[in-house]
């Protein structure tokens, strides 16, 4: 005879799985069928695609709101708009929330936000990554008061997680309002191409200021990548982003108590490697521009390098790579855009890339090669000098591991605001090729020997001959070398064993600071 309880106990299952699948399967095939269209992938495909086969562990699946206003009494929303919990990627623990579009146009509401702000508590306390897969209308009106009060909460809880977990945000789809503050305050924002995020759309725009404005020019993936530098990475589809998050994490520590993975070295020797020479010594000539690209995937393991912001600031050059195993940021001059000079939006890229590393134990690598901070009215009066200073601030503060390679032109400011020994670099290492200087030979020679140049009777050739003193007096990496500038002049096809022996000789340093509550960054 079947026992009661166990009667009771199968029907109460029988309820929890009737209920668990009514939420999970909620959307209509109308809805589907246009997301496939799209190629976008609902929200909980998107955590499915993103996690370990089976790791997802689903939290809050049963919140449902509690407003009665205009209607919402007999509104019901799926998990209320948002799926979240914690899985792996790549065996390590994260926690992930990704907004559900087809639930009320995943719409921010009170409870929604609580979600939100649960799984990242706990991301926080257990010392895990935290994921937005984002796709949401903005704020829930119907609601009232409760969306603003989330939001705060929200964007108070993301500063608090600052430099402890790291946070990645992915614009999905469409991110309007309060909501597309959150990313901002997170370390990447990934932007599938076909998505938009803005703080207003342009019905909002026109309505408050009259002006007339596209949605691709107020928030597209290509303006937010190109223009104002809000996106690290743009992808093809949420496939493609998906992938791409789980390959940024395996550069990343799970949190600022760890150091970042260390993984097998894949290729590339640390022996020396006579292969590409000829592109080397191109660099010798210093007014001619060449792809930093080309080096950087020459010295790191494999050739992988996981660039952030390609698309924006091109001067300077950011991104994640390993050598011989370990994580590594690298900074790098790129004299192919405006020759390399640092200008502010340059100097603001690198400064937030070095400070990222430095609050997540990253060793930083520097490859310098440029020949000075920009000058002009235009920079000036866009605050190149504290925007700049932003650069200077950022590697003075870091306490990571620095490695400096001077591959052609380390000049004036750039140099020193480039990982020089003055701002705390471990190691300093000069090609061949270099060339330190605290102006440009052709600067020098024009101030220094100004009289006697006015004096020659042909001044041009006057000119010429004291900017090649200076040049065979100062030039090289040796004069610079004698002050302890530099550690080492090297081959530079011994770069990337050089590099390797720098990080290794600095893993485990030490730096006490004054005590300070925090810095204050240059605005």
């Amino acid at each position: 005879m079947t026992d009661k309880n166990q009667l009771i106990m199968e029907a109460k299952v029988k309820d929890l799985i009737e209920i668990k699948n009514r939420i999970i399967n909620s959307n209509t095939d109308e809805q589907l069928k246009g997301r496939f269209k799209k190629r976008q992938l609902t929200a909980r495909e998107r955590i499915k695609k993103l996690l370990d086969t089976g790791s997802f562990t689903e939290l809050d699946m049963f919140v449902t709101h509690h407003s009665g206003y205009f209607g919402m009494d007999k509104r019901k929303v799926p998990a209320d708009g948002v799926v979240s919990g914690h899985g792996k990627i790549n065996g390590r623990l994260v926690f992930v929330y990704s907004q559900d579009f087809l639930a009320l146009g995943g719409s921010f509401g009170e409870m929604h936000g609580n979600k939100i702000l649960k799984v990242m508590t706990k991301a926080m306390d257990a010392g895990a990554p935290v994921i937005g897969l984002l796709e949401s209308g903005g704020a829930r009106l119907h609601e009232v008061m409760g969306p603003l009060i989330k939001f705060g909460e929200l964007f108070y809880t993301n500063t608090l997680a600052s430099g402890v977990i790291p946070q990645i945000s992915a614009t999905m789809g469409s991110v309007a309002g309060g909501q597309a503050y959150s990313p901002g305050l997170t370390d990447f924002i990934f932007m599938t191409k076909d998505s938009s995020m803005y703080i207003a759309g342009p019905a909002f725009v026109q309505a408050q200021t009259g002006t007339i404005c596209k949605e691709e020019e107020l928030g597209s993936a290509e303006m937010h990548a190109k223009v104002s530098g809000v996106a690290d990475f743009v992808t093809e589809d949420d496939e493609h982003c998906l992938l791409l998050i789980r390959e940024l994490l395996s550069y990343l520590p799970s949190s600022n108590r760890e150091k970042p993975p260390y993984r097998e070295s894949e290729s590339l020797d640390v022996d020396r490697d006579d292969e590409g020479k000829d592109f080397y010594f191109a660099a010798a000539n210093p007014n001619r521009p060449f792809d930093m690209h080309k080096v950087i995937e020459r010295i790191v393991d494999g050739g992988r390098f996981f660039e952030v912001k390609r698309l924006y600031a091109q001067n300077v050059i950011c991104g994640f790579a390993r050598f011989q195993g370990h994580s590594a940021g690298v900074v790098a001059s790129q004299s192919m855009v405006l020759g390399g000079c640092i200008d502010c939006r340059a100097a603001e890229k690198a400064a937030r890339f070095v400070r990222f590393c430095d609050a997540f134990n990253i060793p930083i690598v520097t490859l310098q090669d440029s020949p000075a901070y920009m000058i002009g009215k235009e920079e000036e009066q866009n605050g190149i000098i504290t925007r700049g200073a932003k650069l200077l601030h950022a590697y003075s503060e870091a306490t990571v591991p620095k490695i400096t390679v001077i591959v052609r032109n380390g000049c004036a400011g750039s140099h020193i605001a480039m990982g020089s020994k003055m701002v705390g670099a471990d190691y300093v290492l000069a090609w061949a090729t270099a060339n330190i200087w605290t102006v440009a030979p052709t600067t020098a020679a024009s101030i220094i020997f100004r009289k006697e140049i006015e004096k020659a009777q042909d001044r041009d050739k006057a000119y010429q001959e004291k900017i090649q003193e200076y040049t065979d007096k100062f030039g090289g990496p040796y004069y610079g070398a004698s002050h302890q500038l530099i550690d080492d002049v090297i081959d530079p096809r011994d770069t990337r064993k050089a590099v390797i022996a720098a990080i290794e000789a600095t893993l485990n340093k030490s730096v006490v600071r004054p005590w300070r509550k925090h810095s204050n960054i240059p605005i």
